[in-house]
């Protein structure tokens, strides 16, 4: 029996809601000191060259360029952390309510702790993030996942976060911000539009098959049945790509990008983009720090991430595929089957029409839903999440860099470093036992 009812988890939100109070304006860059664009580097950075810094980054191939923005050097790896502990026999997790900038309904559930380096060792004279500590001296404890993994590498340079749940013996103290939640009850409430962040998705999508207890009960045996992992064919497939791609990144000043605008009030693409960087003066209650300026990415629309499902001799299997992104930590990572931003220069394959053919007649929908982004760097960002069953014979030839795979192998592969990207994770975190 949970601590709380979900509605009484509802009503909590809505309270606390009604309690904060929150202001977000956009400004221009002039008027977002401590942020300047230093005309030394080219980068937008703040006075104490902390926190994070844009760059502009190029991408070129044989000489050519073949891409080019603004992007985010954050070079810092930040907690994103979950205590749980064991309630009348039942699994619980201690959830935070937390507002962020960017983020389009104010407060979302968010992990125990989510802190930044800089937000933990004070930098920015902040508040010390509550339950710490426990995280410091996870030694103590039972670990359950401690893995770093990659954030969105369309808009971060090789940005990293540490993912680690935690379980205590200790009936430790609930503050005010935070409730006790069954993983049934978190999925569940991942059905509500932009309710469930995107640090949270990505934490308990890293909890190992293996740990049972932390998983909750499991209906769909489809799902955990074991087939023959492809670890071989499937890093073939990825390191082909990291060995011979030819794609080379620089760094060059944000002025210089020759595709892009800067103003005071904004840096924009001259053509469609799937983002832009906007500037902003924040007041939130309830942070470290209850008020700053800061830039932040806007994305340009809605952007779509669906992942392909089907049964097979009893398995569960998942359509991915080999995914570059400029920004990311080694190259290319595993990814959805279908990736796509509101704008998107690459023309659909026989995957993408298939899914947007099966997703707009509304054929083997299992989620959908909007969820949110990272709301400390993106603004008002939320994107599709679907997850969407075909039939075996459907797709008979794939093209080249995706595999089905098996939700056991996926989720070992998630216990290593850089393997599965955030998008997929995401998803893999929605799925109902």
């Amino acid at each position: 029996m949970p601590l709380h009812t979900t509605q009484a988890l509802l009503d909590w939100i809505e309270e606390r809601n009604r309690a904060i109070h929150v202001s977000i304006q956009k400004i221009g860059l002039s008027d977002c000191m401590p942020w300047f664009y230093n005309n030394a580097t080219g980068e937008i950075v703040n006075e104490n060259n902390s926190f994070f810094r844009i760059a502009g980054l190029r991408q070129l191939s044989g000489g050519t360029i073949v891409r080019e923005q603004p992007i985010i050097i954050q070079d810092e790896i930040g907690y994103l952390g979950i205590i749980c502990h064991r309630f009348n026999g039942e699994m619980h997790y201690l959830m935070q309510a937390k507002i962020e900038p960017g983020n389009i309904n104010k407060i979302q559930i968010s992990p125990t702790i989510q802190a930044t380096k800089s937000n933990f060792t004070q930098k920015h004279g902040g508040k010390r993030p509550a339950y710490l500590d426990f995280f410091l001296n996870a030694s103590k404890y039972r670990i359950i996942v401690d893995q770093i993994q990659s954030e969105q590498s369309s808009r971060f340079w090789k940005k990293r976060n540490r993912n680690i749940v935690i379980e205590v013996d200790e009936n430790i103290p609930t503050l005010p911000s935070h409730r006790w939640m069954t993983l049934e009850q978190i999925k569940s409430l991942m059905r509500i539009e932009n309710l469930v962040n995107m640090d949270t998705r990505t934490v308990l999508s890293c909890i190992p098959c293996s740990a049972a207890a932390y998983m909750g009960t499991v209906t769909d045996n489809t799902l955990f049945a074991f087939r023959e992992p492809s670890f071989p064919n499937l890093y073939q497939a990825v390191n082909n790509y990291k060995m011979f791609n030819e794609n080379k990144c620089r760094f060059v000043p944000i002025g210089s990008l020759n595709t892009w605008d800067m103003t005071d009030r904004e840096i924009v693409c001259k053509y469609p983009y799937s983002f832009r960087v906007i500037f902003c003066d924040i007041e939130l209650d309830g942070r470290e720090v209850r008020r700053w300026t800061q830039p932040l990415f806007e994305a340009a629309g809605i952007a779509t991430f669906g992942l392909m499902t089907r049964v097979q001799n009893g398995a569960r299997e998942f359509l991915v595929r080999v995914t570059p992104e400029i920004g990311c930590f080694d190259y290319a990572e595993l990814g959805p089957s279908v990736q796509r931003e509101y704008v998107c220069d690459t023309p659909q394959n026989a995957v993408d029409e298939l899914f947007f053919n099966r997703f707009n007649e509304r054929q083997g929908v299992k989620f959908d839903n909007l969820l949110s982004e990272e709301g400390g760097r993106f603004y008002h960002e939320q994107n599709r999440n679907v997850i969407l069953e075909i039939g075996n014979t459907d797709l008979p030839n794939l093209p080249d860099g995706y595999f089905w795979i098996d939700y056991r192998t996926l989720n070992m592969m998630v216990q290593i470093n850089n393997c599965l990207n955030i998008q997929l994770r995401n998803l893999l975190s929605v799925l109902e036992w």
